[in-house]
Order: C-alpha cells, then sequence, then structure tokens
C-alpha cells in the first residue's frame, strides 16, 4: 500500500479517536457530576449525558453544507477546533448549563466528523483498500473509548473532587495534536473534480498515492461520472432517484444504535455495578471493554475487503442476537457478575466484527460523488438521532425497569437487523465508488 496515502487515511483517522474519547469520556464524570449537581434522573439524561448527542445530531445533519462548500479538509481542521474548545470548555464550567453547552460544541464536532473523515478516506482510497483504509476511522473511535476508559480510571483520585474536570479536560491534548497533522493532508480529489472543477490539482494528489497510470485512470473515471451527472441533471438527495440509497443508510444507521451499543458504552460502570461489580472493579471492567472493542475492530479491519462487508454483519447480527439474550437471561436469573460480563463482552465483540466495522464505510460508499456529503449526513444524522435518544433514556431506563427487560428488547431488534442484511444489503466490497453508483441508481 502507497505510504503516503496510509499517512493521510491515519490523520484524518485522528478525527475518530476524539470521536470515540469524547463521547465516552462522560461516563466516567457520570456519577461525580449527578453527586455534584444533585440533578433528577430526567435533567441529568438531557443536559448531563446527552447533551454533547444533541450537538452530534445538529452536527451531522449541518455537516454537508462546509464538507461541501469548504472541502473535506478545511471542515477537518475546523472539527479540531471544537474539540479543543469542548474540552476546555466542559473542564472549567461551574455549572450544569454552561458544562451543557461546552459538550454540545464537542457534540458538533462528532457529528461533523462523522461525514468529513469517512468522504475523505473513500475519496482517495481504491476499491482494493477503501475497506481497510475506511476502518481506520472505525478503530480510532475504539482506540479513543478505550484510552478515555484508561484516563478515566488513572485519574481517579487524581484531582479529588475535580477528577472529573481533568478527565474533560485533557483530551485538549489530542485535539491540539490533531489540529496540527491534518493541516498538511492534500485536499481530496474527487470533491476538486465535482464541486471545484480542477482536475489537474486532482490528479497530481491522486498521483501521490497511486502509480500515474493508476491515477490517470481514476480522474478518467471520476471525470465520466461527473460529465453524466451533469448531463443528467443529478437529482436532489430526497428525490425517488435515491430513495434505495437513502433507506440502506437510515436501516444500517437504525440498527446501530438500537442495538444498545452507546446504551452499553456510555453507562458501563452504572450497568457493572448493577451486574454486581464494586465501583472500583465497574471501571477497570470498563477498560476490559474497551480492549475487547479493541482487538475486535482489529479483527474486523482485517476481514472487511477479504469477506465483504455484508458477511461481517451476518457475524455481528448473529452474536448480537446471542450475547444480548444471554445478558437478559443473567439479569432475569440473578446470574454471577462474572456471567455478565462474558455476554456484554461477546456484545461488544460481535459490535466490532459487524456494525462497528461496517457502518461509516458502508454509507460513505452508497451515495453517488455529488451527493455524497449529503447522504452521509443523512445516514449519520439518523444515527446520532437515536445515539442520542437511547442516551437521553438510558438514565431512566436503567433506573424504572428491569435490566433484562431493557437488554431483551435490544435483543429482539437485532433479529430484525439480521432480515435487513439478508433481504435488502448489498455488497460493496473491491467496487469503485463510480461502479457502486452506476450498480446501485441501476437496482
Amino acid at each position: 500500500m502507497n505510504i503516503k496515502l496510509l499517512y493521510y487515511s491515519i490523520v484524518v483517522a485522528m478525527a475518530g479517536f476524539l470521536f470515540g474519547f469524547d463521547t465516552v469520556v462522560i461516563s466516567g464524570a457520570n456519577l461525580p457530576l449527578r453527586e455534584l449537581w444533585n440533578t433528577s434522573d430526567w435533567f441529568h439524561g438531557i443536559f448531563i449525558m446527552s447533551m454533547a448527542l444533541w450537538g452530534t445530531v445538529v452536527g451531522a445533519l449541518i455537516a454537508g453544507i462546509p464538507t461541501n462548500k469548504f472541502g473535506r479538509k478545511n471542515t477537518l481542521i475546523g472539527i479540531g477546533i471544537l474539540y479543543l474548545i469542548s474540552a476546555l470548555g466542559s473542564a472549567l464550567a461551574q455549572e450544569p448549563y454552561f458544562f451543557s453547552f461546552f459538550r454540545f460544541i464537542g457534540g458538533l464536532g462528532v457529528g461533523i466528523s462523522s461525514i468529513a473523515a469517512p468522504a475523505y478516506i473513500s475519496e482517495i482510497s481504491s476499491a482494493k483498500n477503501r475497506g481497510k483504509l475506511g476502518t481506520l476511522y472505525q478503530f480510532n473511535i475504539v482506540f479513543g473509548i478505550l484510552v478515555a476508559y484508561i484516563s478515566n480510571y488513572f485519574l481517579t483520585g487524581f484531582g479529588g473532587e475535580n477528577d472529573w474536570r481533568w478527565m474533560l479536560g485533557i483530551e485538549s491534548i489530542p485535539a491540539i495534536l490533531y489540529t496540527l497533522l491534518v493541516l498538511g493532508i492534500p485536499k481530496s480529489p474527487r470533491w476538486l473534480v465535482t464541486h471545484k472543477n480542477k482536475p489537474q490539482e486532482a490528479l497530481k494528489i491522486l498521483e501521490k498515492t497511486a502509480s500515474k497510470e493508476e491515477a490517470k485512470k481514476t480522474l478518467e473515471n471520476i471525470t465520466i461520472e461527473d460529465n453524466r451527472n451533469k448531463a443528467n441533471d443529478v437529482a436532489g438527495l430526497f428525490s425517488k432517484k435515491y430513495s434505495k440509497h437513502l433507506l440502506l443508510a437510515f436501516l444500517i444507521a437504525f440498527f446501530n444504535q438500537l442495538s444498545g451499543i452507546n446504551f452499553i458504552l456510555y453507562y458501563a460502570p452504572e450497568i457493572l455495578e448493577k451486574a454486581g461489580f464494586a465501583t472500583s472493579a465497574s471501571l477497570l471492567s470498563s477498560i476490559v471493554i474497551g480492549l475487547v472493542n479493541l482487538v475486535f475492530t482489529f479483527l474486523g479491519m482485517f476481514l472487511i475487503d477479504r469477506v465483504g462487508r455484508k458477511q461481517l454483519m451476518y457475524i455481528g447480527s448473529v452474536g448480537y442476537i446471542i450475547s444480548l439474550s444471554m445478558v437478559a437471561y443473567g439479569f432475569y436469573s440473578n446470574a454471577t457478575a462474572i456471567f455478565k460480563l462474558f455476554f456484554i463482552l461477546l456484545f461488544i465483540a460481535s459490535h466490532a466484527v459487524g456494525q462497528g466495522a461496517v457502518i461509516w464505510v458502508f454509507i460513505s460508499e452508497i451515495f453517488p460523488n455529488k451527493i455524497r456529503a449529503y447522504g452521509q449526513a443523512w445516514g449519520s444524522g439518523t444515527h446520532w438521532v437515536f445515539a442520542a435518544l437511547v442516551t437521553l433514556f438510558g438514565s431512566v431506563l436503567i433506573n424504572t425497569f428491569e435490566p433484562w427487560m431493557v437488554f431483551s428488547f435490544f435483543s429482539a431488534l437485532m433479529v430484525l437487523q439480521l432480515l435487513f442484511v439478508y433481504r435488502m444489503m448489498p455488497e460493496t466490497k473491491g467496487k469503485s465508488l463510480e461502479e457502486l453508483e452506476e450498480m446501485l441508481l441501476k437496482k
């Protein structure tokens, strides 16, 4: 694989590290903030735990505008600045409303990055390595999650009653590093052709990441597809022409969050305490969750361009159903804490290999070049709306219903995901973005 292509992809994928760290770091501050501000379940769920996710929803829905207008690169730079402001602001906040505001700012960064970063990586990659490079973003998400869990664990007791400030503020360090590194990457060649009509500039960038012959062939395919779209007067995103694309993006995003993944990641220490672990052990077990997530994301990266997206979704769906059913059974039968933890870890492994590895790659592949950013905004926006709803109601769910009921609900929905994969999901492995555009429009 071309070294420059790998380097550019790794730098851009670091947006995923900040994404993962920012969204999960709140788990360590969850209980301390509830005690500090003495909030109700509803207030805590809306303003403390899920406000970042509502920022993510807004960020995802508006991300198509800056990503298309200012370009993928400039948008990625802006993301780093948003993360920095959020980290410092939330760490220094003196009351819950200011805290919520700065968490919302971080959420904007997460939402926009979930469009701009996968779009950039898919647009500089080739068909043979697009899946592997695309999963670098997901790998960085889970790496950020793991580092957030480890950071929270080691910062417990570091600042006394202000532990949570250190947990949140330390994110400013990777935010600065990421912003400096992303200044050195080139612009997306497909964006330069389809949005700025600069084919020669695009060719120079393509030649950095492929041979001259491959670069010319790729530019030719991009130009042919762009000219065809112009001649056919590309329809708006919500036209009937793209109904298949919209439905696929909606369903994969819907099922991703209705698996309960964010519920478990955000409320991991609290869930593990209910499972029977002591407080310190629950924080340590959260780190184990992060490690399993990372290891099986590696496996997903290895497999995605070999067995394909659809096969990974089959594996993940079956794993979801088994693991969630057994966690529900564990809570219902009052099984040991270790029993419950084992199947929670199986759930995390199933997610990492399946939905976790596939979702951002798949959504970035299925939309045509001209409307990719807006299509991704639709898919990502759907994902984050449901993520926010699950997290908002998470505090109420975990304290109102028996845990076995919650996990049984998630398990039942994963049966529907399995049917979606079998009946509707196309395989996108090994095809160029332009080939996929033609295939899906024909279908």
